[in-house]
């Protein structure tokens, strides 16, 4: 979550109440004025408070036409009841709901078996809060296995991680937590995510493992896992050094299973120890859920887990959090149920289709190069045609928030800082009909964009909230 400060006007502002907002007599049920920033002194009627906030709210995206996150923004009314049934529900009370941790160890299982796990019975895996927690889990098991190899010089050593500079934000977040120097490879030319060789060069007697990313946030494209084990594999024949890779499959373990059957980059590549992905993406539940999956109880050490009596017997938990709801794991369990594998690859065909027909139609007006197509995540990452001068993405993306559309732009990380881009993400909810509306809306723009004398872009870093 970002740190937020305190008002910066000495003067507080008020929040105005409508006479209408009163629950019978306008004027003498009327609230009196609430501050904004301390506690009101006295209560008021609750429609009077939902008023408030949800006039507040209003301004708010739209999170349909949000085409900036990776989150699921829809879901059937079903999934919302039993959401709103299991909110008061604490995940980490195993013994008072037994059957919310059932449903959560029969995800795991579902999961195991999704990805090629040797045994499914034998993997061990965990809900988390989202996919940054599943990180922080699988690299905290990723360093204790290798301080255990190296107990004669560690705390002495520096541990490593290797990865690629494209990697979302929690992975230099568990860094800097956990005191592990991070190694990145840096995108190259049209290489815009990790180069498996370049990855093994950076390895040395100090590396905890290797994060190989399925689907990168920055352009939706899979980094090649199986050529990274290959290549680390090399490196275990020439020095004997044995380093685990972790798949960061936040978006695509939930796409490839289904859409790239023949694309190995999980369990069945002997050196992935562990897997995680988000529930709350192309898992197609709202935010809140993520999972962790390691191949077997060897990859995650046994002191990392901590044991809680269920029903009378022994329950292990790995997590960061403590208290959570069970709604999003429910609600997990009720879309592997409605959908199964079938129904997986109809969605998420569908979001890769719109993806391709809309990358496609972009690419025909012109202005635009795209970067990716939208064939392997439902995202693509487009850029203006080098002979477009009069505006850039930032411009564009500007324009479009006028018409409702959050299409993010910014600037790509080393060695690739001169490239800006503009990134569309296709979820479940973002129909064909709708990207034909956001492509009606770009052509439109396109005259008046073309007439401009400049860029109107002065600080690219300010030019967008969205930063990875």
């Amino acid at each position: 979550m970002p740190l937020n400060e305190g008002p910066r006007q000495t003067g507080e502002r008020r929040l105005s109440v409508n006479p209408f907002y009163g629950p019978a007599n306008p004027v003498g049920d009327m609230a009196e004025a609430p501050p904004t920033h301390r506690l009101p002194e006295q209560p008021m009627a609750p429609a009077t408070a939902h008023q408030l906030v949800r006039d507040e709210l209003m301004l708010d995206g739209n999170a349909r036409l949000n085409l900036a996150t990776f989150v699921t923004t829809w879901m059937e009314p079903e999934a919302g009841v039993l959401m709103a049934e299991c909110r008061d529900k604490n995940m980490i009370d195993k013994d008072e709901y037994p059957r919310t941790a059932e449903l959560e160890r029969r995800c795991v299982a579902m999961l195991a078996d999704l990805w090629h796990a040797p045994d499914p019975a034998a993997a061990v895996g965990c809900s988390t809060t989202g996919s940054s927690e599943a990180c922080m889990l699988a690299g905290m098991a990723l360093k204790r296995r290798w301080a255990r190899r190296n107990a004669d010089r560690y705390p002495g050593a520096r541990p490593n991680l290797v990865m690629g500079v494209n990697v979302q934000v929690c992975w230099e977040k568990f860094c800097t937590f956990w005191e592990v120097e991070a190694r990145l490879v840096p995108m190259e030319g049209e290489r815009f995510h990790l180069d498996p060789q370049a990855a093994a060069e950076l390895c040395d007697e100090n590396t905890i493992g290797v994060v190989g990313i399925l689907g990168s946030t920055f352009d939706g494209s899979y980094e090649p896992v199986a050529e990274l084990c290959a290549a680390l594999d090399a490196v275990q024949e020439r020095t004997g050094l044995d380093i685990p890779v972790h798949v960061d499959g936040a978006s695509g373990a939930m796409v490839a299973p289904f859409l790239d059957e023949d694309l190995v980059w999980d369990f069945r590549l002997p050196r992935v120890a562990s897997i995680n992905t988000s529930g709350h993406k192309y898992g197609l539940v709202y935010p809140g859920v993520g999972w962790a999956l390691w191949r077997d109880a060897e990859a995650l050490p046994e002191e990392l887990v901590f044991r809680v009596n269920y029903l009378g017997g022994d329950m292990p938990t790995f997590a960061l959090n403590f208290s959570r709801p069970g709604a999003q794991v429910v609600a997990q369990y009720y879309t592997f149920l409605r959908l199964g594998r079938e129904g997986y690859r109809a969605v998420q065909q569908a979001a890769r289709d719109v993806a391709t027909g809309l990358a496609a139609r972009i690419e025909a007006l012109g202005d635009f190069r795209l970067l990716t197509r939208g064939d392997q995540l439902p995202v693509f990452a487009f850029t203006t045609a080098p002979d477009v001068t009069a505006y850039d993405v930032f411009d564009v993306s500007r324009r479009l928030r006028e018409h409702g559309w959050l299409v993010p732009a910014y600037t790509f990380p080393a060695n690739r800082e001169d490239l800006s881009v503009l990134r569309v993400v296709c979820r479940n909810g973002f129909s064909a009909d709708l990207a034909e509306l956001l492509t009606e809306d770009l052509e439109r723009l396109l005259p008046e964009l073309r007439r401009q004398p400049r860029p109107f872009t002065r600080d690219k870093d300010a030019a967008t909230s969205f930063h990875h």
